[in-house]
């Protein structure tokens, strides 16, 4: 038996009865299902988004919220959206997996919530599902995906949605997915995951900041994931020259207080202090969520992640104070209502 085997051990025994104390809300993981795969498969997209899917089943995702002291988790549909030119066939995996997720969260009461997947770029399609997903299913919010084959969120197309979610006063997880149209060269190099999943995230952001979509729907919260990807640098930038943008009418008005104020933040992939305090020039402590990213990567890894955070988090004399709103609190109060 290896030394960092032990090490290993030593760590997740410390670190579980440190997790039985402080539970966490994990609002950052997604569940493959078999007929998801089955339809990827069917078009040859398993790989689309230039990473291999995780093998994912309840059992093994209640044992990792277990060793992490996880309280419940918030699943999402990952990427690729399972559109492919043929409605009916999106709507019907769409619909598969929306009801295996409310039948989970009924098995496993209080261990899971989960926000609606949509049989986006349809947006008639979408609102069906909506209304049922949330109005008989229960779900817990709704996931968009950045772009829906090149329909990126905030584009006007989406609105008479919004208008069905701001009604519903619905949480949005949002989530990036392979951006349209992509540079294959690029991604064949540093896969999407590297690089262009932040700037995607931020591209859509931006979009729905410029068209001041979360001040026209101002009761939806959006989560933006990945610690806010590139927003904490993009936003100043975006302040600066949007004077001279708009005195060449090529963008209106934004009103950035409003828009930022309904934007929230999740720690996935693994934040720190550093990190934390760049999101917090663009928000506050109570618009932090903690997110593993689960099954993405190892438990060990995820584990790993999460005791540091909470290490470091507790040391920063600047974070302390906010570190159980990080871990569970903002969390709860955003899902809970």
């Amino acid at each position: 038996m290896g030394k960092g085997f032990i090490l290993y051990i030593v760590m997740s025994i410390l670190f579980m009865r440190q997790a039985g104390a402080q539970q966490t809300i994990d609002v950052h993981c997604h569940n493959i299902l078999p007929g998801y795969m089955a339809v990827l498969e069917k078009h040859d997209a398993a790989m689309e988004e230039t990473f291999p899917l995780p093998a994912w089943d309840v059992e093994s995702h209640i044992a990792f919220m277990r060793k992490a002291g996880i309280e419940y988790s918030v699943l999402t549909m990952p990427a690729p959206q399972p559109w492919f030119g043929d409605t009916q066939e999106s709507r019907r995996i769409i619909r598969e997996y929306n009801e295996y997720c409310a039948r989970l969260k009924e098995t496993y009461p209080g261990k899971f919530k989960f926000c609606a997947a949509l049989p986006l770029p349809d947006v008639e399609a979408a609102i069906e599902e909506a209304i049922y997903a949330l109005d008989t299913l229960g779900a817990d919010g709704v996931k968009l995906a950045t772009n829906s084959r090149g329909q990126y969120v905030g584009d006007e197309a989406l609105d008479p949605l919004m208008e069905v979610l701001n009604r519903r006063n619905v949480v949005v997880i949002i989530h990036p997915h392979k951006p349209t149209p992509v540079n294959d060269g690029i991604i064949a190099t540093a896969p999407l995951a590297v690089y262009e999943y932040p700037a995607e995230t931020t591209r859509a952001v931006v979009n729905m900041i410029s068209r001041n979509v979360l001040v026209r729907y101002p009761n939806i919260k959006m989560i933006v994931p990945h610690c806010g990807s590139f927003l904490p640098m993009a936003i100043p930038r975006m302040k600066a020259i949007h004077p001279a943008m708009q005195a060449k009418e090529l963008m209106g008005s934004i009103d950035w207080d409003g828009n930022l104020s309904r934007l929230y933040y999740d720690l996935a992939g693994g934040a720190s202090p550093e990190i934390v305090r760049m999101i917090l020039t663009i928000t506050s402590p109570d618009h932090i969520l903690y997110g593993s990213d689960y099954p993405y990567m190892p438990d060990g890894v995820l584990l790993g992640n999460l005791q540091r955070m909470r290490e470091q988090f507790t040391a920063d004399k600047e974070l302390s104070p906010y570190s159980e709103r990080f871990f569970s609190e903002n969390a709860r109060n955003l899902f809970n209502k």
